[in-house]
């Protein structure tokens, strides 16, 4: 057996070097233009007392050249054995990559039309948070949930974990038998008295897709095919606050065509759950610091149903073209909120948007090459350079075409896009082929007016970005004057504001702030003891470099139980600028209580 191995491992080195210019996706070692994996049946088991996934992985696979091996990405499982019609097969794990992880090496046979690996998790996964219950809302069962994107699904199964590739994949799933499991597939919606659960995703997804969550969870109906998942803790408040899911659905299909995931529900996940949301097919994740109590923070709903045509239907090739996925659904999720709440609701977030976007670019520089759209991440981890530049930047280029072309245009291109590009990758010199061909060389005056390839290959903001204006902020610009002259706060009337009307007033509010100011603020507006995780944030960032006593405790117990990333790095650099050693007990306390993408992106930073 040594001498097979070795003689395989030698036979691996070999045919990396030769291959490695043929991979598309620098991020994945497997070679889809070889083999590639067609549909996976998973078998697992979720060990909550070792903090484990074991099982068996079966995959289909599609032998495109007669090629000897195939190629999976594995980030710390443990590999048991490799079967192929009953029979083993001799593997090899290659060389360690700290970002990428290894190669999982399995020999082929000329008759081999389906591989099974199996295998177990680390304890510490990188995509697998697990909580004990005090961790959880509920306070009495553990929780796990899976976060797969970027490259993080291969740290709890062996797979082609590239967003060029596709599966379909049927799972079953043991659990303790007083939880709940759930997936990116066809969901149960009671527990079983086994903890035994079966799923079935019938359309292909990639790796990043893939998504697992366990725990003490209960489901509410929202529409004719909408519902939600949460703790029972939180059910009744977070069927509230999606109760409009249905409606965003219905006028999403009536923009860019019908929905292709059959459903869409959402589960509510604990705080530790580092984003806003992930567009998980069928059942996208969202964090609670969404629950606001008053459906103002919902766009991010728009944003994760929007991913279901703009990310899950069209995807993009590798993570350098991360703005195919987040710039288009940036503006789809806008679309769908102007024809929910009216067009100076959708100019709030757009100009919200426009703040975000200047501080990243100022924060990057202004001519750093990870401010063009199309990205090279060669080298590096896509889940710690993916920035507001997708997002936004995307978001703008996408604005000015419509406003140079017509809504109307734009509109029926965006459509056929959905349409002819559905359940395939695309990568952004496709793109800028695709949109030339079939909208812009057909009004070359106009093509020459949005300068395209300035946007996708150039640097910051070029200077043809459109103007953003919202009517709703005029108010709470007079009551920032107001309170930069000295006059009372009383006067202000802000009983109907928003979050993003709060938002836009605290981002404004003089650069120098005094105790005084935030002692006065504080009053008026109760801000340290705000229940709204956006408006805390936007606080904290205001108190912290003034050292404002009064908040130093809301402060620590929010970076103590709220895990999503987008607070957390902020609010850490300025605690850690004005003062290290209590950002650094802080997160020495709080880490455990993050995923592994918010511990990697603070590490560096504290540690």
């Amino acid at each position: 057996m040594d001498k097979i191995i070795f003689t395989f491992s030698m036979l691996f080195l070999v045919a990396c070097h030769s291959e490695k210019d043929l991979r598309s996706d620098l991020h994945s070692f497997s070679e889809p233009h070889h083999v590639i994996t067609t549909h996976l049946d998973l078998n697992i088991e979720v060990d909550f007392e070792n903090e484990c996934i074991s099982g068996e992985a079966r995959y289909e696979i599609e032998n495109k050249t007669g090629h000897r091996q195939l190629t999976l990405d594995t980030h710390g499982l443990q590999i048991h054995k490799v079967t192929s019609n009953g029979e083993t097969r001799n593997y090899f794990l290659g060389q360690k990559d700290s970002i990428l992880g290894q190669p999982l090496l399995i020999e082929l046979q000329k008759e081999d039309e389906e591989v099974s690996i199996f295998y177990q998790s680390a304890a510490n996964a990188k995509a697998l948070q697990w909580l004990n219950p005090e961790q959880t809302a509920g306070k009495k069962h553990p929780f796990l949930f899976t976060q797969s994107q970027a490259i993080l699904a291969r740290s709890w199964l062996p797979c082609q974990d590239s967003p060029g590739v596709r599966f379909t994949y049927e799972a079953q799933v043991k659990v303790p038998n007083d939880l709940l499991a759930v997936m990116s597939a066809e969901n149960p919606r009671e527990k079983n008295i086994d903890g035994l659960y079966t799923f079935k995703m019938q359309q292909a997804i990639p790796a990043y897709l893939m998504a697992l969550s366990v725990g003490d969870i209960e489901f509410r109906e929202l529409g004719a095919n909408t519902g939600v998942y949460a703790e029972p803790k939180l059910i009744e408040q977070s069927a509230f606050e999606f109760a409009e899911t249905q409606e965003m659905l219905v006028i999403a299909q009536d923009m860019y065509g019908d929905y292709a995931w059959d459903r869409f529900d959402i589960l509510v996940l604990p705080p530790s759950f580092p984003y806003g949301g992930m567009e998980n097919p069928r059942l996208t994740f969202v964090t609670p610091t969404i629950l606001a109590g008053d459906r103002s923070l919902t766009s991010v709903i728009a944003h994760e149903l929007a991913h279901s045509w703009s990310g899950n239907l069209v995807t993009n090739k590798t993570w350098d073209d991360f703005w195919l996925n987040e710039g288009f659904t940036v503006y789809f999720e806008r679309r769908i909120m102007e024809r929910l709440e009216g067009i100076a609701y959708a100019d709030m977030l757009s100009l919200l948007g426009r703040q975000d976007l200047e501080r990243t670019l100022e924060s990057i520089g202004h001519s750093h090459s990870d401010t063009h759209l199309k990205l090279d991440l060669a080298g590096r981890n896509p889940d710690e350079c993916l920035t507001d530049i997708a997002y936004e930047k995307g978001f703008f280029l996408l604005r000015l075409i419509e406003q140079t072309i017509g809504r109307k245009q734009f509109d029926f291109f965006l459509k056929e896009y959905f349409s002819e590009n559905a359940f395939q990758v695309m990568d952004t010199e496709g793109f800028v082929d695709y949109i030339n061909s079939n909208l812009l060389n057909h009004q070359p005056k106009l093509k020459e007016k949005i300068r395209l390839e300035d946007w996708v290959y150039g640097p910051g903001i070029p200077e043809n970005c459109p103007a953003i204006k919202s009517s709703k902020f005029k108010a709470v610009d007079q009551a920032i004057q107001s309170f930069d002259r000295g006059y009372s706060l009383e006067h202000i009337d802000c009983n109907h504001w928003s979050s993003h009307e709060w938002l836009h007033f605290l981002r404004h509010l003089p650069k120098k702030l005094t105790k005084k100011d935030l002692k006065k603020l504080d009053l008026a507006f109760n801000f340290s003891k705000s229940g709204n995780a956006e408006l805390l944030n936007a606080w904290f960032l205001r108190t912290i470099p003034v050292g404002y006593k009064p908040a130093e405790k809301p402060l620590e117990d929010f970076l103590m139980t709220v895990g999503r990333r987008k607070f957390l790095k902020p609010l850490y650099e300025a605690l850690y600028l004005k003062d290290p050693s209590r950002a650094k007990r802080i997160y020495e306390n709080a880490r455990a209580n993050y995923h592994s993408v918010s511990q990697e992106a603070l590490d560096e930073l504290i540690l």
